[in-house]
């Protein structure tokens, strides 16, 4: 399955997990592995995030207040966001 980013989401993936690091030592990894833990889960099963909009989901990260956005068709999988639980909601929706 092609996993596609939003550059927008990549960018909140390197921020949030350079502020992680800042915090305290190794917790920006942790961050990082709990992020491609539900991106592996999304991969094996699309389905598995909870529609927040037609054809887009949404899956939590465990541990830290931060969901990955994404939709899929056929064989891929596009991160829309990777949305602080907090902030401003729907923020991304422009973004495709």
């Amino acid at each position: 399955m092609d996993l596609i980013f939003d550059p927008l989401a990549v960018k909140e993936f390197d921020d949030a997990l350079e502020y992680y690091e800042a915090q305290e030592i190794g917790l920006g990894e942790q961050f990082k592995k709990e992020v491609w833990s539900a991106i592996n889960i999304i991969e094996r099963f699309p389905e598995a995030g909870q529609e927040v909009r037609s054809k887009i989901r949404k899956i939590l990260i465990r541990r830290f207040p931060y969901k990955l956005i994404y939709m899929f068709h056929e064989n891929m999988i596009y991160i829309i966001a990777l949305a602080h639980g907090y902030r401003e909601p729907d923020y991304w929706i422009e973004r495709f």
